[in-house]
């Protein structure tokens, strides 16, 4: 998987960064998006805030921003074409490979590994794979949606290694 990773802030290490890298790559694996791309930007309270009031409405901070790439037109190859010329399968897989962006708040993120009583690794790894899934199509309206998404997010953290302490 490709990320771009920007630290708005610069109080992120590139320790940390790697291990977000990294949990995102492992994360990528175990729902079979391996050959993705997408965007992480560490921001603050204050940038957080207007991210979420310009794409989401909401006026007010949040812990992350997750942004699904969906284009606004949708190329559709019948699946004959794509068996008959590999090439315009595998451009086709390339050119669909973004699948958006996440804005992660390192001011929220230390305030709720607080409050929650675990690391600040923990809770940046939790806000990275949140967001991940949520720009896979994972959501969290109904009760089925939320029990599927964060037992998810739980055995990918667990699976690699990132339990509440």
């Amino acid at each position: 998987m490709y990320i771009e990773m920007v630290d708005e802030t610069g109080q992120v290490s590139q320790d940390m960064q790697e291990q977000i890298l990294d949990l995102l790559d492992f994360a990528a694996q175990k729902i079979g998006k391996e050959k993705k791309e997408m965007a992480v930007t560490f921001v603050d309270n204050k940038r957080v805030h207007e991210v979420n009031l310009e794409y989401r409405g909401i006026d007010r901070p949040t812990d992350v921003v997750s942004l699904e790439y969906n284009p606004e037109t949708e190329i559709i190859f019948d699946e004959e074409d794509l068996l008959d010329n590999p090439e315009l399968a595998e451009m086709m897989e390339d050119f669909d490979s973004y699948i958006g962006e996440l804005y992660i708040s390192i001011d929220k993120a230390r305030e709720q590994a607080e409050d929650y009583g675990h690391s600040f690794e923990r809770e940046m790894g939790f806000l990275a794979v949140h967001g991940f899934l949520h720009v896979n199509g994972y959501d969290h309206y109904t009760p089925e949606e939320e029990a599927e998404m964060f037992g998810l997010q739980e055995e990918i953290l667990t699976a690699y290694g990132l339990t509440r302490e």
